[in-house]
């Protein structure tokens, strides 16, 4: 590598780094020289990257989000898993409610049919039952309506 010198017009060899000169250009300046000597030319280092730093914002989708899931997904099973037994596995295991049938007198209620077929009983359970077993919408009867009632 050479220099020309501004004093004598004279040709003056000075060492240059190629180091110096990576700011010029991905290829350097003196390539082809340097190459012709048998030097390597240095390759640029990447400037490396700071650390990721995440929000608040980014911090609660990252790790909150996925947690809130997996809690949903849990309690999910949880109600699943603690889902009430059966009542019976066959049929033979049941055991029937015995009734009785009764027709609906008018000015007569449920309430007024519990307390006459079961006065023992609380009559709130007994018309619950009565509604139970009819299919009933609402504890309304009609006059000469057909309704089943438990007997004990």
């Amino acid at each position: 590598m050479s220099a020309v010198s501004a004093i004598s017009g004279s040709q003056v060899s000075v060492p240059v780094q190629a180091s110096r000169f990576e700011a010029f250009g991905p290829h350097g300046i003196f390539d082809g020289q340097e190459a012709s000597r048998g030097q390597r030319a240095v390759p640029a280092v990447a400037p490396r990257q700071a650390p990721l730093r995440l929000t608040r914002r980014g911090r609660f989708v990252f790790f909150g989000l996925p947690l809130i899931l997996l809690a949903a997904l849990v309690l999910s099973l949880a109600g699943f898993l603690n889902a009430p037994a059966k009542a019976a596995d066959s049929t033979a295991e049941l055991s029937l409610t015995p009734t009785v049938t009764v027709t609906v007198q008018p000015g007569e209620s449920l309430w007024a049919i519990a307390g006459a077929v079961a006065p023992e009983r609380d009559p709130r359970d007994v018309v619950a039952d009565i509604v139970q077993l009819n299919n009933l919408d609402a504890a309304r009867v009609i006059p000469g309506q057909q309704l089943y009632v438990p007997s004990r």
